[in-house]
């Protein structure tokens, strides 16, 4: 760990600490960067989320029956 660090105060359901616990133990990795690698793996596919949404921002818009209509003239269904 870094000395640039913050620390908090995270209250976890005590099967999920548990399970930290044992994966802690078991990779030699802290709790602490477990929940770090963690929560910067949520970010990362977050922010490849919102840019996904921005690019597809300007595609039409399909109602669920066209898209199946779709299907239908195509054979797919």
């Amino acid at each position: 760990m870094t000395t640039l660090t913050k620390r908090a105060t995270i209250y976890f359901e005590p099967i999920l600490h548990k399970a930290l616990r044992m994966k802690s133990a078991e990779t030699s990795c802290s709790i602490s960067e477990l929940i770090n690698e963690a929560v910067r793996t949520a970010l990362t596919e977050d922010a490849e989320d919102l840019r996904a949404f921005t690019e597809r921002a300007n595609e039409p818009l399909i109602s669920y029956e066209g898209f199946l209509n779709k299907l239908e003239e195509d054979g797919r269904i």
